[in-house]
């Protein structure tokens, strides 16, 4: 059984007092990775099952290449072209923010 959740749904659950989960996405992370999500359902006709944990789980989301780089191999993954060869990235609009999933 699946709901439709909208962008304010989606974003509430992220910010109401779930402090395991509150700080996981930025606002614009949340909105990228919705947007994101909307256009994967689009683009495959598969509807998305709204599960934050899983997602919060998947999805990981840096505020830049450095902080990624804590979590991976700079030798590995010089760059976002990189990355990219090895999962999905979420750039996030006019930041150097994006989200990856996890791999």
């Amino acid at each position: 059984m699946y709901d439709t959740v909208n962008f304010n749904q989606f974003n509430d659950w992220f910010i109401k007092d779930n402090s395991n989960y509150k700080d996981n996405f930025s606002y614009e992370g949340r909105k990228a990775l919705f947007d994101y999500l909307e256009e994967l359902e689009d683009d495959t006709g598969e509807k998305i099952e709204f599960d934050p944990i899983a997602l919060c789980c998947e999805y990981s989301e840096y505020e830049n290449i450095q902080e990624f780089w804590n979590d991976y191999d700079k030798e590995d993954y010089p760059t976002i072209d990189k990355i990219e060869d090895n999962t999905t990235v979420i750039k996030i609009q006019d930041s150097n923010k994006f989200i990856i999933q996890s791999f």
